[in-house]
C-alpha cells in the first residue's frame, strides 16, 4: 500500500503532459506484448506439427519474437525522444530490431517451407513479426520513409515466400497481413507522438505567454520610468554645469542655478514616487480584470467573484500584487484549465483567494520568493498570506485588515521619505 500511495503522489506530482507521455509509453509498451500473446505465441504454440524440426523452429520464432517485444521496449523511449527533437537517431536500437524481425522472419520462412504449422495460422505470426519493428520505426523516421522500408520488406518477403512454395491465395494473404501489421503499428505509435508534439508545443507556447507577460510588466515600468528621469536628470546636468561655470568666475546667479536644480531635483523625487506609486498600488478592480483576460487568453478558464468597491489604496494595492503574482504562478508554474479568483469583504477584513488546478503537489510552505514577497507586502498593511496545494489543487488565500476609526488608509511608503537638510538634522 505505501508503495501504491508513492506511485499516486508522483503520478500527482507530474505536469498534465507529463501525465499524457507517461501513460502513451505505458500503452506502447503494453501493445506489442499483447500482440505477442495473441498473433504469435498462443496460435503459433498450438498449432506447431509434433516434428522435432518443426517444434524447434516454431518455439525459436517464438522466442525471437519475445526479444522483439524486450527490444521495442528498449527503443521507444529514445525512439519517441528523437521525435520530439529531444535525442539524437537511435540507429544502434533500430539495427538491433531489424535484425530480429530478419531473423524471426527466416524462422517463419522454414517452418512455412517444411509445413510445420497447422491451417495457414503461419500467418498471424508474419503479422506479429512486423509490428515491433515498425512501431520503433514508426516514431523515428518520417512517413515517406517509413512507406519505402515496409514495401521493400514486404516485397522481399513475398520473393522468398513464393521461393519456397507458396503460391495463390495464400500469398495474397501473407502480403495483406504484413501490410496490415505495418500500418496498425505506424497508427498507434505516429499519431499518439504526434499529439504529444503538439502537447509540448502549446505547453511551451504557454510558458512564453507567461514570461512574456512578466516581461512586458517590467518594460512598462522601466518606460515609465524612464520618461520621468530622462527629462529632469538632462536639466539638472545642464544647470549644474552652468552653475559651475558661474561660480569659477564668482557670479552671485550660481546660487540660483542651484536652487534651481534642488527645485527639479525635489519635483523628480514627487514624480518618481508617484510612478513607484502607481506600479504598487493598482486598481484592483483592473488588476483583476488584466488576470481573466491574461488567463482566458492563456486557454484558461477564469472566474472572478466579488467587487472590491470602496476598498483603502493600500489595501488595493496589497491585493493587486496578490493578484499579478498568482496569475502569473497559475500561467507558469501549473497546468491548469481552470482557476477561480474570489474578492470577499466582511466587516474589519478583506479575503482575496486565487485557486486553480493542474497544480504538482508540494508541501505546504515550500512556496518560492514570489511567494515570500508576497507575504511581507502584506505584512506592512497587517496582511497574511496563506497557500495550500492538494489533490491537484493550488489555493492562495490573503486576507487584509481594513482600516478602522485612528488608522491608516495606506500602509506607510518608503518612497514618501523626505531626507532631512542639514540645519533640521542638526536641530
Amino acid at each position: 500500500m505505501g508503495r501504491i500511495r508513492g506511485w499516486q503522489r508522483r503520478w500527482r506530482g507530474l505536469r498534465k503532459i507529463e501525465q499524457v507521455e507517461l501513460q502513451s509509453m505505458v500503452m506502447w509498451h503494453t501493445v506489442p506484448w499483447i500482440f505477442f500473446l495473441s498473433w504469435c505465441a498462443v496460435p503459433i504454440g498450438l498449432n506447431l506439427r509434433h516434428e522435432t524440426t518443426a517444434q524447434l523452429l516454431g518455439w525459436s520464432m517464438i522466442v525471437v519474437a519475445a526479444l522483439q517485444c524486450v527490444q521495442v521496449n528498449r527503443t521507444l523511449r529514445r525512439a519517441l525522444d528523437h521525435y520530439l527533437g529531444r535525442a539524437p537517431f537511435p540507429r544502434r536500437d533500430l539495427a538491433v530490431m531489424f535484425g530480429l524481425t530478419v531473423a524471426g522472419f527466416g524462422l517463419a520462412l522454414a517452418l512455412q517451407h517444411i509445413d510445420g504449422v497447422k491451417g495457414g495460422v503461419i500467418g498471424l505470426g508474419m503479422l506479429f513479426l512486423i509490428t515491433p519493428y515498425a512501431e520503433a520505426l514508426g516514431f523515428a523516421v518520417s512517413i515517406r520513409s517509413f512507406f519505402r522500408q515496409l514495401a521493400g520488406i514486404l516485397v522481399v518477403l513475398l520473393a522468398a515466400f513464393a521461393a519456397v512454395g507458396t503460391r495463390g491465395g495464400l500469398l495474397a494473404a501473407l502480403a495483406v497481413l504484413i501490410a496490415v501489421g505495418g500500418l496498425v503499428s505506424l497508427l498507434t505509435s505516429r499519431c499518439g507522438a504526434w499529439t504529444l508534439a503538439v502537447m509540448w508545443e502549446a505547453e511551451r507556447a504557454r510558458e512564453t505567454e507567461g514570461r512574456l507577460a512578466v516581461a512586458e510588466e517590467r518594460l512598462r515600468f522601466g518606460r515609465d520610468l524612464h520618461d520621468v528621469m530622462g527629462r529632469n536628470l538632462a536639466v539638472i546636468a545642464l544647470k549644474s554645469e552652468l552653475a559651475v561655470q558661474l561660480a569659477r568666475r564668482g557670479r552671485p546667479e550660481a546660487v540660483d542655478q542651484m536652487v534651481e536644480v534642488q527645485r527639479i531635483a525635489q519635483e523628480t523625487q514627487r514624480e518618481i514616487r508617484d510612478v513607484v506609486r502607481g506600479y504598487r498600488e493598482a486598481e484592483l478592480g483592473a488588476e483583476l480584470a488584466g488576470a481573466q483576460g491574461v488567463l482566458e487568453a492563456a486557454g484558461i478558464v477564469c472566474r472572478v467573484s466579488g467587487a472590491p468597491v470602496g476598498l483603502p489604496p493600500a489595501v488595493q494595492a496589497a491585493l493587486g500584487w496578490v493578484v499579478r503574482e498568482g496569475t502569473t504562478n497559475v500561467l507558469r508554474h501549473g497546468d491548469a484549465e481552470t482557476c477561480t479568483i474570489t474578492v470577499s469583504v466582511t466587516e474589519g477584513r478583506t479575503e482575496l483567494t486565487i485557486e486553480n488546478d493542474g497544480a504538482p503537489e508540494a508541501p505546504v510552505g515550500s512556496g518560492g520568493s514570489g511567494l515570500r514577497g508576497l507575504g511581507e507586502r502584506l505584512a506592512t498593511v497587517g496582511g497574511t498570506l496563506e497557500h495550500t496545494a492538494a489533490d491537484g489543487r493550488f489555493r492562495l488565500t490573503a486576507r487584509v485588515p481594513l482600516p478602522g476609526p485612528g488608522r491608516p488608509d495606506r500602509a506607510p511608503d518608503p518612497a514618501d521619505a523626505v531626507p532631512l537638510t542639514p540645519e533640521a538634522k542638526a536641530s
